[in-house]
């Protein structure tokens, strides 16, 4: 999807650089909104469980369909790749980036799963743990922000 996105989305950056900021910080600003909501939620929610889990194909259509994965794909996409850099060379180091924090996240939640399940049984521990995932997901917009307010730092 990476791949994807950032050859196809490269070309309309090239076309209308204007186009970049927009999406920039639309992403930004929807991963932000995504923290809001992640440091709001019930800690005491529920959550759903399905009678029989999904198979691997509808799992991967699934990442393809998801709007929240479409737009942390775009974000990283108009956030990472600069106008007139070489678009093959920074989507690839994108795509690589994301596929490792991707493996190395689904190792550590599958490792330590019922570890932090336990943990977060306690309402007050899910509310904390809330509130840093959320802080976590501000603290890697902020580079997005940062080359307009702190531009002589990025």
């Amino acid at each position: 999807m990476v791949v994807a996105v950032g050859l196809g989305l490269a070309g309309l950056v090239h076309s209308e650089p204007r186009l970049h900021s927009v999406l920039r910080y639309a992403g930004a600003a929807y991963l932000v909104y995504l923290a809001w909501r992640i440091a709001r939620s019930d800690p005491g929610g529920t959550t759903s469980t399905l009678a029989k889990p999904i198979g691997f194909l509808a799992a991967a259509l699934f990442t393809w369909m998801n709007p929240k994965r479409l737009v942390s794909v775009l974000g990283a996409i108009a956030t990472y790749i600069t106008v007139g850099g070489n678009v093959v060379w920074e989507t690839s180091v994108i795509a690589a980036v994301l596929a490792i924090a991707c493996l190395i996240s689904c190792v550590v939640w599958a490792g330590f799963g019922a570890v932090i399940g336990r943990f977060l049984a306690n309402p007050r521990a899910r509310k904390a743990f809330n509130w840093c995932m959320a802080g976590l997901l501000v603290l890697s917009v902020i580079q997005c922000f940062g080359t307009v307010f702190w531009p002589a730092f990025w």
